[in-house]
């Protein structure tokens, strides 16, 4: 493996979830892992209108939010790292709308990013970590990617959850 793709689905660059990846980044680094990075922004994600245009292109038809670049980050990448924050026991909605269209334009038209490894990482204060984990663990499944786990469920509570950065770790090891 030579570069890791990490996606940090807060809009926090500096939160809880972009903890953990760095955390990750420094134990693939460390083992001569490349990682890059690809950062939610906070501004409005189109949902996808299944109008079916990505058939041909296998890239969304709309170009004013950060689908595409997405789906050239993961294309560029071995294998993908996907942080989210847990609310109401799921992921961010923006991130789950970016991943809707990219995975569907990438993989239900194609086999774009089968066989990469895939893994996700939550973050949550009490419940809905698993929920959100199965959500994120699905677009692997749909794209045909091979699923990273760990020794436990991929969660984090908050940036001091030991238990938690050993989980981190156990998957930064996995991935290697």
């Amino acid at each position: 493996m030579k570069n890791v793709l990490l996606i940090n689905g807060s809009v926090r660059p500096n939160g809880t979830t972009a903890g953990s990846l760095k955390s990750m980044e420094q134990y693939l680094t460390e083992h001569e892992i490349g990682c890059s990075w690809f950062q939610l922004k906070p501004v409005p994600q189109r949902g996808c209108i299944s109008c079916s245009s990505c058939k041909e292109t296998h890239r969304c038809q709309f170009n004013d939010d950060q689908c595409n670049e997405l789906i050239e980050k993961i294309l560029e990448a071995d294998a993908v790292v996907i942080g989210s924050p847990v609310y109401f026991a799921g992921p961010n909605g923006l991130l789950c709308a970016l991943l809707d269209r990219a995975f569907f334009a990438a993989s239900n038209y194609g086999e774009l990013f089968r066989g990469k490894a895939g893994a996700a990482v939550v973050s949550s204060w009490r419940e809905g970590g698993t929920a959100a984990l199965d959500r994120l663990n699905k677009y692997f499944t749909f794209a045909e990617m091979n699923i990273i786990s760990s020794n436990y469920w991929n969660s984090v509570l908050n940036r001091n959850d030991s238990y938690g950065e050993a989980v981190i770790q156990r998957l930064s090891e996995n991935l290697v």
